[in-house]
């Protein structure tokens, strides 16, 4: 086989790990905002329908019992949708893949530089490549789907944040000082 086109394959699988990796942490990201956002929202319409519970008591009850009633429709409709779609159980799987797949990423980093370094043969690269790509498999089976808005922020924070990348400098400052460049 030849060894350029093995790299070629290699940098292609490894490009589509990381970003699969980096849009399940977005969706994770995604889904953990918009659990909080349910829940403060929850929080702000159970105070507003007490309260117009109480201005029943103490005030015009006609006005308060409408409003009170409204509200209670509002937060049971939130609170069906919450209980219907456990948005911090679906985070959480993000979470999980996005872990598993980033040791995938690490290894096929690793295979890279083995190829590189030719620390290792052909054959012995293809084999761990297959190996791979099964592992790869079977966590994409269990993953919850991500979405476009995921996959867009991922390609931001991969392509314009650089997420993914370090100067020298800034690895110079993480590295004991017989690992240092400069």
């Amino acid at each position: 086989m030849d060894k350029n086109i093995l790299e070629g394959q290699l940098r292609e699988c490894y490009g589509r790990v990381v970003y699969t990796h980096k849009t399940h942490e977005k969706c994770a990201d995604l889904l953990q905002n918009k659990l909080s956002w349910m829940k403060n929202i929850q929080l702000f319409l159970l105070a507003i329908t007490t309260g117009s519970f109480i201005t029943t008591v103490v005030g015009d009850a006609k006005i308060g019992a409408i409003i009170g009633s409204i509200l209670s429709a509002v937060l049971l409709f939130l609170n069906s949708y919450m209980k219907d779609y456990d948005l911090g159980t679906i985070a959480q799987k993000h979470r999980q893949a996005a872990g598993e797949i980033w040791l995938i990423r690490e290894r096929y980093l690793s295979l890279l530089t083995d190829l590189k370094m030719e620390t290792k043969s052909i054959e012995e690269i293809t084999k761990e490549r297959d190996a791979l790509l099964l592992e790869l498999s079977a966590i994409y089976v269990g993953a919850p789907s991500t979405n476009y808005k995921a996959y867009s922020m991922a390609q931001k924070a991969l392509k314009e944040l650089e997420d993914m990348t370090f100067s020298d400098e800034e690895l110079d400052k993480f590295l004991p000082t017989v690992l240092k460049r400069k």
